[in-house]
């Protein structure tokens, strides 16, 4: 075989050795990404996905309903033009509250109920998730002016 031969086949195993790892890793990271959508996306989605993402808004006023004898809670969360109910088992974040917003991480079932393994509430007066905020403009619902955002 000629020298540069030699060099084309390494060359070439070389870019199929990369090829491989980069395919593995995509479908590795594919797993581990969680997307965020609104109540509205949720609602208009025909097929509900299969795999955890994240959903955020506010916690619709007077929705809280804690378990007595549990740690479990219901709670809805709003764009103000929509509104997912979500089941949690778990102590909530202390800036959890009705009004204010959150961001619950799990999947959804069949009859369109959100099952959270995770809950976060904003950590200050000013934060809330772009995505949420653009939801909850374009439903043309903003909040109250006295709710800090």
């Amino acid at each position: 075989m000629k020298k540069r031969h030699k060099r084309l086949t390494i060359i070439l195993g070389a870019l199929a050795g990369l090829a491989i790892a980069t395919a593995l890793v995509l479908n590795a990271m594919r797993d581990s990404m969680v997307f965020f959508v609104t109540p509205s996306e949720v609602m208009a989605m025909s097929d509900m996905p299969e795999r955890n993402f994240r959903i955020g808004g506010l916690v619709e006023q007077g929705s809280v309903e804690r378990d007595q004898n549990s740690a479990d809670v219901v709670f809805h969360v709003t764009d103000t033009d929509k509104s997912v109910v979500v089941t949690y088992s778990g102590i909530l974040p202390d800036l959890f509250r009705e009004g204010q917003g959150v961001v619950a991480e799990g999947r959804i079932d069949s009859s369109g109920t959100f099952h959270a393994n995770k809950v976060m509430a904003r950590h200050d007066e000013e934060y809330m998730p772009a995505e949420a905020q653009e939801a909850i403009e374009r439903a043309g619902h903003p909040p109250d002016a006295g709710e800090g955002y």
